[in-house]
């Protein structure tokens, strides 16, 4: 298996595993702040547990491994979890992922500017079509009002935070960046405690919240949080546009929130993208073997 294929695969998965995320979301019925106490809060048990099997008495090892640019990894997932939580409280879930699916833009950028990599043209030009399908897609939502507008303001947040991040995970990936995400938990649960209420929580929310912090966003960002050791950052953060074709049409089938017919259009040109996006690249890389 090639760095790229194997890269590809464990985005892939990652990404599969996050899609679920913002229908958990919604479907709690807890405020946001303890539903974000308790997403950090098992996020943190279920991947420490993970390493601990994993890596047994050399766990420590790898928390220690993280140093600086992990803790700084931590720091701004935690932001952008915040940010993500409550913008889906505050407007559609289709927004806040369309939004957020302008992270490739933003990755594209740091990776050139910061990380001295070359992006591909066939990568700016899929950008470029991603984002015409996202701007089909948010141009449904410029007459909702105040809280619309902040929570868009705050998915906009996550995106840039999610691109740091994942330019963060590129640049320090000769050691594993997941137990940044542990960390990560750990700090916006204490960030947000004193406006939760941990224990104001019903038999369902606690379904719904064991899914999402001991299963999917553990096991999605740990995935994201390692692809970039295998492929470069744009290239992650442009499969991240799944989530914001898919996200939005599992809401809408299990609670009805409809993306409209706007959201279905663009995210049409979103699949697209990918589609073309992925074959190009097999082809030229099949081409240089």
């Amino acid at each position: 298996m090639t760095e790229r294929t194997k890269g590809l695969l464990i985005t892939f998965v990652g990404v599969m595993a996050i899609i679920p995320d913002a229908l958990l979301v919604r479907l709690v019925v807890a405020d946001e702040w303890t539903t974000l106490f308790w997403r950090g809060v098992l996020t943190a048990i279920s991947i420490t547990v993970a390493l601990v099997i994993t890596h047994r008495r050399q766990t420590f090892l790898r928390f220690a491994q993280i140093g600086a640019l992990g803790v700084w990894l931590a720091a701004l997932f935690a932001g952008g979890a915040i940010c993500f939580v409550v913008a889906i409280t505050l407007t559609k879930v289709a927004n806040v992922l369309f939004i957020v699916a302008t992270t490739p833009l933003y990755a594209a950028i740091i990776a050139r500017v910061f990380l001295g990599e070359r992006v591909p043209l066939r990568i700016w030009i899929a950008i470029g079509f991603a984002m015409v399908g996202v701007a089909v897609i948010a141009s449904a939502s410029a007459t909702r009002g105040a809280d619309s507008v902040l929570g868009d303001a705050l998915a906009f947040l996550a995106a840039l935070s999610m691109a740091v991040t994942l330019s963060l995970a590129r640049k320090a990936r000769s050691h594993s960046m997941v137990p940044a995400m542990a960390l990560a938990g750990v700090l916006y649960a204490l960030a947000i405690l004193p406006c939760a209420s941990p224990l104001d929580v019903s038999a369902a929310d606690v379904c719904w919240l064991a899914l999402m912090g001991l299963v999917f966003v553990p096991l999605g960002f740990s995935m994201l949080t390692i692809a970039p050791r295998y492929l470069p950052t744009p290239e992650v953060s442009l499969l991240l546009l799944l989530e914001a074709v898919l996200g939005p049409l599992l809401v809408w089938w299990v609670v009805g929130e409809s993306p409209g017919s706007r959201g279905l259009i663009g995210g049409g040109i979103v699949v697209a993208t990918l589609l073309v996006l992925n074959v190009v690249a097999l082809r030229t890389s099949g081409a240089h073997r």
